[in-house]
């Protein structure tokens, strides 16, 4: 009986050392070797427009540029670094949800306000992680 009780103990401390790991879980690599906000100069997209590449670096609890302006013909490659914690990016009117680390290729062909939102509950300052892509 004590053997079944020490081996539950040990699986039950493992299972909580795992679940704390994964709500502090902390990526300090930035893929982009620009500045970590700035983004990368545009370049000719195919039929018309240009390709505004942005690194959008996610904080506990802010995203580093809350606001991304574009313009209507444009392709925007839009790449989530978790810097502190973890978060998500979610564009929902255009049907974006990046974790850390993906790219999201989208072609704007609509001027609009879209609204974006870390997708993962990452603490007291989650409600705070807004932005908006500006499309013109």
């Amino acid at each position: 009986m004590k053997r079944k009780s020490v081996k539950l103990c040990m699986v039950l401390a493992l299972f909580t050392m795992f679940a704390l790991n994964a709500c502090g879980k902390s990526n300090n690599q930035i893929s982009n070797p620009q500045s970590p906000s700035a983004p990368s100069s545009p370049q000719k997209a195919g039929g018309g427009g240009t390709t505004i590449e942005i690194t959008e670096n996610a904080v506990n609890w802010s995203f580093s540029q809350p606001e991304i302006r574009a313009k209507v013909g444009d392709t925007l490659k839009l790449h989530l670094i978790n810097q502190t914690g973890v978060h998500g990016l979610t564009i929902d009117d255009l049907g974006v949800n990046l974790k850390d680390g993906e790219t999201a290729t989208i072609k704007l062909d609509k001027a609009g306000t879209y609204d974006f939102y870390c997708s993962i509950q990452c603490g007291q300052g989650h409600d705070n992680m807004v932005g908006q892509l500006i499309v013109e």
